[in-house]
């Protein structure tokens, strides 16, 4: 985001973005996105100056599209910065690093109020804090809607990188955060009942970003944030690791809230999930009832709950927030069945995948 460091902000909240300019949009960014104390150079010239203490930096890129990751009709502005940062600050964490800095290029139609670039600022900005990170800069366009594509900076303070391929056999699966949270508060609002606490699940995802860093610090063998699934997202480390990965479906058995959710969108009669196979499918994992096997299904293939799902030797004692939900077995990964649930493959589909034939 290189503007003159003169140019005045004069547009108002109401106002479309073409009021206000490119070069004024690129300043009055600045001015609502406070510089890290990592920052050495900020928004306002060619390239941010970051410091970096451990000599190494560890990047990551999300996009965030308008109706495909949200909607601004079910979404504020603030929902959307949130969300943006959300996403790559969760995979710096789930490298073991502790975020340090964002560079967001915005595209955006023309006519798209001041207020809501501004809104979008202020979240990214409370996002950025809340893991203990800033955005540095970016580059602003014009487009027919709004796009976000975030790059995520991190420093890993002297620790190696947690990767994917380190699990090994007789290794613990753990997880820190909630599961399945974002995928029901989608299927609430798809069935217009968007005042469901659960919906700010899908909304707003607040991964644990220090968690990551603390099991670096506990020895984690492999580490991945859940963005796609967590059987998807698992199948991943067990690939990459040459293992299979067990769950217990009783330590994911879905919580009321989960429940309750399942039961009213079912009731709604508008349910995104496909009533017809929750109905006739037998139920994943011995859930009970058509309700239960469809509040486990977010848990295990919802994704986009950025919680971060580790494995660790056995005999490491995990702090509270970390869940042990299954065990590292020998296997050959996706040459077989790469993760598995009670022991049995399943069957259905295993997350979400951008180019995938049917989603369903």
């Amino acid at each position: 985001m290189s503007c003159a460091a003169e140019v005045i902000i004069t547009g108002q909240d109401s106002e479309p973005l073409s009021a206000l300019g490119e070069f004024g949009l690129i300043a009055a960014l600045s001015a609502w996105l406070p510089p890290g104390p990592r920052t050495l150079v900020g928004i306002g010239d060619d390239a941010a100056v970051l410091a970096t203490p451990d000599g190494r930096v560890v990047a990551t890129t999300d996009f965030l599209l308008e109706d495909g990751h949200f909607r601004r009709d079910w979404s504020s502005a603030a929902d959307v910065g949130h969300k943006a940062a959300a996403r790559s600050l969760a995979d710096l964490a789930a490298m073991g690093a502790a975020p340090t800095a964002l560079l967001v290029a915005l595209a955006a139609p023309p006519d798209l109020p001041v207020g809501w670039a501004r809104e979008l600022a202020a979240g990214l900005a409370a996002e950025c804090d809340r893991a203990g990170a800033s955005v540095v800069g970016g580059d602003t366009a014009r487009a027919p809607r709004v796009l976000l594509a975030v790059t995520g900076l991190g420093d890993l303070a002297g620790r190696k990188p947690v990767l994917r391929s380190g699990a090994a056999p007789g290794d613990v699966v753990a997880v820190a955060g909630p599961l399945g949270h974002s995928a029901a508060g989608l299927a609430l609002l798809t069935a217009g009942l968007p005042d469901d606490p659960l919906v700010k699940g899908h909304l707003r995802p607040a991964p644990p970003y220090d968690a990551g860093p603390e099991a670096a610090d506990l020895g984690a063998t492999a580490m991945i944030d859940i963005s796609d699934g967590l059987l998807a997202d698992l199948g991943h480390v067990a690939d990459a690791s040459g293992v299979l990965i067990d769950l217990a479906s009783a330590a994911l058995a879905p919580g009321e809230r989960l429940l309750t959710a399942a039961r009213a969108v079912r009731g709604s009669g508008r349910d995104a999930f496909s009533p017809a196979r929750t109905r006739t499918a037998p139920s994943p994992g011995g859930a009970s009832s058509p309700d239960a096997a469809q509040a486990l299904r977010w848990v295990l293939t919802g994704g986009e709950d950025h919680s971060l799902a580790a494995t660790f030797p056995p005999g490491v004692r995990l702090p509270a927030r970390w869940k042990v939900i299954g065990t590292v077995l020998a296997g050959a990964g996706r040459s077989g069945h790469g993760v598995v649930v009670n022991g049995q493959p399943w069957t259905e589909p295993p997350g979400w995948d951008h180019f995938a034939q049917d989603l369903a």
